[in-house]
C-alpha cells in the first residue's frame, strides 16, 4: 500500500479514555491516519472532539450507522479502511456486526461482545465478510506481562492459583 490506512472511531470522545489510547496507539508507526468519527453520544460532544482532532466537519458523524452510511458511499480512495471501537462494552458487537456489514474491516476493544451467542453470530459473520477482525488486547506486548508469563512457565512461582488484577486510572 502506497498511503496511510485510513481509520475512522466510534467512541473514543471527551473524557473517554480508551479512545485517546487507540488514537495513540494508532500514530505510533505513523502508516495509520484518523479521517473520521462519531466520539460521543451525542452531535455536539462528537463535533467537539472532532474539532480537537483537527478533523473535517463533515467527517464528524453524530453516530455510528450514519458513519457506516456515509463513508461507504465516498469513493474508494476516500473513505475509511477500518473502524476502530472504543465505546462501551455493551455496543461492541452492534457496531462490529454494522462494520462488517458494511465492508469495513474492524478494531475492536475488549470484550468483543457481552456473550457466548454474540461471540459465536461475530465468528460467523466475519468469516462470511472475509474482513478482518482485531480484537485488542494491548497489555499483552508489555514487558512486566511477557517476564511474568515466562516465570509462570518455567514454574519459578510455584503452581498459579489465582490471578488478581486491576486497572487504575489513577
Amino acid at each position: 500500500m502506497k498511503r496511510k490506512i485510513r481509520m475512522g472511531m466510534v467512541g473514543g470522545g471527551p473524557g473517554a479514555f480508551i479512545g485517546s489510547v487507540h488514537r495513540m496507539a494508532a500514530r505510533l508507526d505513523g502508516k495509520i491516519e484518523l479521517v473520521c468519527g462519531a466520539f460521543a453520544s451525542t452531535a455536539e460532544q462528537s463535533k467537539a472532539m472532532a474539532k480537537e482532532l483537527f478533523l473535517p466537519e463533515e467527517r464528524c458523524y453524530c453516530n455510528y450507522r450514519e458513519m457506516l452510511e456515509k463513508e461507504c458511499a465516498l469513493p474508494e480512495g476516500e473513505r475509511m479502511d477500518f473502524v476502530a471501537i472504543a465505546t462501551p462494552n455493551f455496543m461492541h458487537f452492534e457496531i462490529a456486526m454494522a462494520a462488517l456489514e458494511h465492508g469495513f474491516h474492524v478494531v475492536c476493544e475488549k470484550p468483543m461482545t457481552m456473550n457466548v451467542e454474540e461471540a459465536v453470530a461475530l465468528r460467523k459473520k466475519v468469516h462470511r465478510s472475509n474482513l478482518l477482525f482485531l480484537l485488542m488486547h494491548n497489555y499483552s506486548g508489555y514487558p512486566m506481562i511477557r517476564a511474568m508469563r515466562q516465570m509462570i512457565a518455567q514454574g519459578r512461582i510455584g503452581r498459579l492459583r489465582k490471578i488478581v488484577a486491576s486497572y487504575d486510572l489513577g
